[in-house]
C-alpha cells in the first residue's frame, strides 16, 4: 500500500463483479491469501515508514524541501492515475498473470530507490514504483475475492485486512527504531526489504497458484491514463513550485497547463466507448458528495501525515523511533472499530458517521494547530493523544463511507464506483502534499522574516537566537497546515451531511430488511 495518506483508503477497495466459481482449489487457497498478505506489506511497510524516513533522506542525499515532496508525489503521482487501469488489466490478462507484473515491477523499482545516488533518480525510481503498485493493489484483494467462494471469502478477506492494519501499525514504529539505532543511511534498507517479501509472493503465485482465465476482454484506456498522469502531473508541480526559489515563475503555466488537460481528459472519457473513469456516476448526488466528502478528508489527512513528522524530527529534534509511534492509534482503532461501526451505519444509514467523524477529524487537527501555534512542543501528551483521536475520527468515517459510495450506484457499477473513490482518495493526497508544501514555505518564510526583526515567539522581543526563531517558524507554518485542514474536514462533514443519505442500508438489497 501505502504513503500514510492511504492507511483507510483500502476500507473502499477495487471490488469487482466476480464469477459464481473459483479457480483456485481450496487446498491451494491459503497460498492466495499469503501471497496477497505479503504482497499487501510491501506497500504498507513502505509507504508508512516513508513519512518517517523522510527527514533522514533529506540529510542523506541532501534534498531540497521541493525534492522531498517529489519523493512522495512521483509514487503518488503515477499510483492514483493508473489505478483504474491497473484494475483492468486483472480482468483482460487474468488477475494472477497481472498481480505478479504488479509485484516484480514495485520491487525492481524498490531496489533501483534503494541504491539511488541523488534524489532527482530516486524521485524517477519512485514514479516507477507507483506504476507497479497501481497494478498490485487492486490485484492484492481481487484474486482473493476471486479464489474464495461467497461464504469463505469474508473470512479471508478479515484475516487479509487484520494482516494489513498489523503492517501499517508496526512498519513505522520499527522503521524508526531502526533509523534511530544505525543511522540516516538505514533508509535505503526500507525500500530493499521489498525483495525479500516480493519474492517470496510471486513464488507462491507461480508454483502453488493456478493461472486464472481473463474474465472479459477489456480495452485497456491508456489514453485516458496518460492525460491522467500528465494533468495532475502539472497540477501538482504548478503548487510545488509556487514557493521555490527559481521555478516560482512556472507556477501559473503549470497550474493552467494542468487545468486545460484536465479538461481534455474529461471530455476524452465520454468519448470513450470503455473509459477509465465512467463518469455519468457522478450524475448521481450522493456518489457526488461522497466523493467529494472524501477528497477533503484525504487532502486533510495525507498533509498532516506527510508535514508532522518533518516537524517532529527536523524540527523538535524527536527521534524517529519516537515519532514512529503517530501511525499506531490510527492502524489500530480501524481495525478494532471499523467493523462495529460499519454494523451501526447498516442501521442508521452513512450520513451520521461519516459527518461525526469527519468533524472529530477536524478537532483533532485543530488542536494539533493550536499546539503548534503555541509552541508547545509535547509529544506524548500532546501530539500523541490528538493523533489518537484523529484515528477515532478515522475509524467512525472509512467504513460508512464505503458504504455510501457502494450503495449510491447500481449493484452492477460498485465496481467502477470503489475504483474510482479509491482513486479520489489518492489525488487528494497528491494535491495536498504539493499545495500544503507551498503554503507551509510560504508561512515559514514569512514568520523567519518577521521573527529575525521582531522576535518569535515575543511581542517585539529579539530573537535569542536563529535556532530558536527557525523553530518557531517551523511550528507557525505547521500550524497553517493543520488549521486550513482542520477546516477541509469540516467542509467534509457539511458536504456528507448535505448529500449522504441519512436512511439505513437495506438488506440483501431490494428486499426487505432483517430482523435484528
Amino acid at each position: 500500500m501505502r504513503s500514510p495518506s492511504e492507511v483507510g483508503a483500502e476500507a473502499v477497495p477495487l471490488v469487482r463483479p466476480l464469477p459464481a466459481d473459483t479457480f483456485c482449489p481450496q487446498s491451494r487457497r491459503r497460498f492466495v491469501l499469503i501471497a496477497a498478505i505479503l504482497a499487501s506489506a510491501l506497500g504498507f511497510i513502505d509507504g508508512s515508514i516513508l513519512a518517517i524516513a523522510t527527514p533522514a533522506i533529506r540529510v542523506d542525499l541532501g534534498a531540497s524541501f521541493a525534492e522531498a515532496q517529489w519523493i512522495s508525489n512521483a509514487y503518488a503521482l503515477t499510483l492514483s492515475a493508473l489505478i483504474l487501469v491497473g484494475g483492468a488489466a486483472g480482468d483482460r490478462f487474468g488477475l494472477r498473470h497481472a498481480f505478479v507484473a504488479g509485484i516484480a515491477l514495485f520491487i525492481a523499482a524498490s531496489l533501483a530507490c534503494a541504491v539511488a545516488p541523488n534524489p532527482p533518480m530516486l524521485i524517477a525510481f519512485r514514479a516507477i514504483q507507483g506504476i507497479g503498485a497501481a497494478i498490485m493493489v487492486p490485484g492484492s484483494l481481487a484474486i482473493i475475492a476471486k479464489a474464495y467462494p461467497k461464504k469463505e471469502r469474508g473470512r479471508a478477506i478479515g484475516i487479509w485486512a487484520a494482516a494489513s492494519a498489523l503492517t501499517t501499525a508496526l512498519g513505522p514504529v520499527l522503521g524508526g527504531v531502526a533509523l534511530s539505532a544505525f543511522g540516516d543511511g538505514m533508509w535505503r534498507v526500507i525500500f530493499a526489504v521489498n525483495l525479500p517479501l516480493g519474492l517470496v509472493s510471486i513464488y507462491l503465485l507461480l508454483a502453488k497458484v493456478p493461472a486464472d482465465a481473463p474474465t472479459e476482454k477489456r480495452s485497456l484506456d491508456l489514453g485516458g491514463a496518460a492525460l491522467a498522469t500528465l494533468a495532475f502531473g502539472a497540477l501538482a508541480y504548478g503548487l510545488t513550485s509556487m514557493s521555490t526559489e527559481g521555478e516560482g515563475q512556472m507556477s501559473g503555466p503549470s497550474i493552467a497547463a494542468g487545468a486545460v488537460l484536465l479538461i481534455v481528459f474529461i471530455v476524452f472519457e465520454r468519448r470513450q466507448r470503455e473509459p477509465m473513469i465512467d463518469l455519468s456516476l457522478f450524475r448521481v448526488g450522493a456518489f457526488a458528495g461522497a466523493n467529494v466528502a472524501t477528497f477533503f478528508l484525504y487532502f486533510a489527512l495525507s498533509a498532516n501525515l506527510f508535514y508532522l513528522p518533518m516537524l517532529l524530527i527536523a524540527g523538535w529534534g524527536l527521534s524517529a523511533a519516537e515519532v514512529g509511534f503517530i501511525f499506531l492509534p490510527l492502524s489500530v482503532l480501524i481495525a478494532l472499530l471499523s467493523g462495529p461501526v460499519g454494523q451501526w451505519s447498516d442501521r442508521i444509514g452513512p450520513r451520521f458517521p461519516i459527518a461525526s467523524g469527519s468533524l472529530v477529524v477536524a478537532v483533532a487537527f485543530a488542536g494539533l494547530a493550536l499546539l503548534a501555534y503555541a509552541g508547545i512542543h509535547s509529544f506524548w501528551w500532546g501530539v500523541f493523544p490528538l493523533m489518537a483521536l484523529m484515528g477515532l475520527g478515522m475509524a467512525l468515517v472509512v467504513s460508512p463511507l464505503s458504504t455510501a459510495v457502494m450503495t449510491a450506484v447500481e449493484d452492477k457499477d460498485t465496481g467502477a464506483a470503489s475504483g474510482i473513490n479509491n482513486a479520489v482518495s489518492r489525488i487528494g493526497g497528491l494535491i495536498a502534499v504539493a499545495a500544503m508544501g507551498s503554503l507551509a514555505a510560504w508561512v515559514y518564510a514569512a514568520a523567519l522574516n518577521s521573527g529575525a526583526a521582531s522576535g518569535i515567539p515575543g511581542f517585539g522581543e529579539p530573537a535569542p537566537d536563529l535556532d530558536a526563531a527557525r523553530l518557531a517558524a517551523s511550528d507557525a507554518a505547521f500550524a497553517a497546515v493543520a488549521l486550513v485542514t482542520a477546516l477541509l474536514c469540516l467542509l467534509s462533514a457539511i458536504v456528507a451531511w448535505t448529500t449522504v443519505s441519512g436512511e439505513r442500508l437495506p438488506w440483501p438489497r431490494g428486499s426487505e430488511a432483517p430482523q435484528r
